[in-house]
């Protein structure tokens, strides 16, 4: 347990630190309106600070740092979420005035707005699997043997892929096998697309084809893109600007794991609802473990929408990005509630 002076010295380190990027001294603590002590009494209390591990000293002669675990204490103990400000305030009200129809174009422009507004990484995952439906199918045939599969889910999600046609298939056929799709499969959330392909449609396509089972191979594989979940990912390039990932094997091990869908998922995997906040080797993804990851959930009327995450350095803006992910996250609720009465 800290005395209310240890607590006063490492919020004040804390907020330094974020705002310099360089240790912290006693005498810069000492030099603050609201410390009445003095910079040997404050020397003391951050030589116990460290020895309770939420300090660290990089250099003999430096100042302090504060630790992982001291991150954590102030997350945990220290800060309150305030107001956003009033140019933060103006941007975000003028996203959501927008003309914005999809779901999807609201996702997209929230990952922008947020790496723009903290100059970190934005990272916001669209609806989850299990939500997600299928609401129209098409094949357009480019030749005898090719054809592209339109998949349009219910979250406005577009997708398109070229898959084989098997020989002996027809104009007739395709149109057949399109329409019993669209009356099958229509409103079917994906995780049961697989199930449904097999049980109900496969009997139906022995009627329509000889093929049936290369056939439903390539619906398979079509219709299993519509399943992921969709990442939108903005200022991947932000890292950079950051003075602790000067070193680029550091930064280039974070770029890839950017550009890899399935480790930027782990990253949600058990996300609680809520802000939650991930320092260093609390990251599930060790490409990280220098960073902080902090994350929000939005929700309609219990189901979950999708989950926001900013990526940066473990000197990260803590109180701004867990204030701009409360306020956008709530607001993302409400511009779905509002079109899906």
């Amino acid at each position: 347990m800290l005395t209310e002076r240890q607590r006063m010295i490492l919020n004040a380190i804390v907020d330094d630190y974020i705002r310099s990027a360089e240790p912290v001294g006693s005498r810069s603590i000492s030099k603050r309106a609201d410390v009445t002590f003095s910079p040997a009494t404050i020397r003391n209390e951050m030589a116990d600070l460290e020895e309770l591990g939420l300090l660290e000293q990089p250099h003999t002669s430096a100042g302090r740092v504060p630790s992982i675990k001291g991150y954590r204490y102030y997350v945990d103990h220290l800060i309150q979420l305030g107001g956003i400000g009033e140019q933060d305030m103006r941007k975000i009200r003028g996203f959501f005035a927008e003309k914005m129809n999809l779901w999807e174009e609201v996702i997209d422009h929230t990952a922008t707005i947020l790496s723009q507004l903290t100059n970190y990484t934005s990272i916001v995952l669209g609806p989850e699997t299990f939500q997600a439906t299928l609401k129209h199918f098409q094949l357009v045939p480019i030749n005898e043997s090719s054809a592209v599969a339109i998949i349009v889910t219910s979250t406005g999600h577009v997708e398109h892929r070229t898959v084989t046609i098997p020989e002996g298939i027809g104009m007739d056929d395709i149109q057949k096998i399109v329409n019993m799709l669209n009356h099958k499969l229509s409103g079917v959330p994906f995780v049961k697309v697989k199930s449904v392909l097999h049980s109900e449609i496969g009997k139906e396509l022995g009627r329509i084809v000889d093929s049936c089972e290369q056939i439903l191979n390539v619906l398979e594989t079509a219709l299993a893109e519509g399943a992921e979940p969709r990442v939108f990912l903005s200022g991947a390039t932000n890292i950079l600007t950051q003075p602790e990932f000067q070193d680029t094997g550091k930064v280039k091990n974070i770029l890839d794991m950017l550009d890899e869908t399935p480790k930027l998922l782990q990253l949600f995997n058990s996300v609680p609802e809520g802000i939650q906040v991930r320092i260093g080797t609390e990251n599930a993804v060790e490409a990280i473990n220098q960073c902080s990851l902090i994350t929000a959930t939005f929700s309609f009327e219990g189901q979950s929408l999708g989950s926001i995450g900013i990526l940066g350095p473990t000197r990260m803006d803590y109180v701004k990005v867990m204030s701009l992910l409360d306020y956008l996250s709530k607001d993302m609720s409400l511009w779905y509630a509002k079109r899906h009465k």
